[in-house]
């Protein structure tokens, strides 16, 4: 049974810094890119950041270029969500999801996704 679980997420002020954690099990984690997704109430879930499997290529929408580095340890199963600089309008419910290659930003195209974990950012 494939899981995804992220974490980290919490209420911050802006400019403030946050990690998410997104850890794995039930698959080859090694064999699977990761992306990161987003939700904002009342707007559709967009893509934020991808990784290869590997982790050798790394994609961002450009909202977060320069802000947000995505990243992951394939010995521990996890991948990671650095966010800095955080903004207002980055509130919103992160999602981490996988596939297998190559790296899309699609988010239809990602098999397994995790819960979610919220992110508010205050002014």
């Amino acid at each position: 049974q494939v899981q995804l679980v992220e974490s980290g997420g919490g209420l911050v002020q802006a400019g403030d810094s946050l990690r998410l954690s997104c850890a794995t099990s039930g698959l080859t984690f090694s064999s699977y890119v990761m992306g990161w997704f987003r939700q904002a109430p009342g707007k559709s879930r967009e893509f934020v950041a991808a990784i290869s499997a590997r982790g050798g290529f790394t994609t961002q929408a450009l909202s977060v270029k320069g802000r947000f580095t995505i990243s992951r340890d394939n010995a521990k199963n996890t991948a990671y969500l650095q966010m800095n600089s955080l903004k207002p309008e980055d509130t919103a419910v992160y999602y981490c999801a996988v596939k297998r290659e190559p790296v899309v930003t699609t988010e239809k195209m990602y098999e397994y996704w995790g819960q979610g974990t919220q992110v508010t950012v205050s002014s």
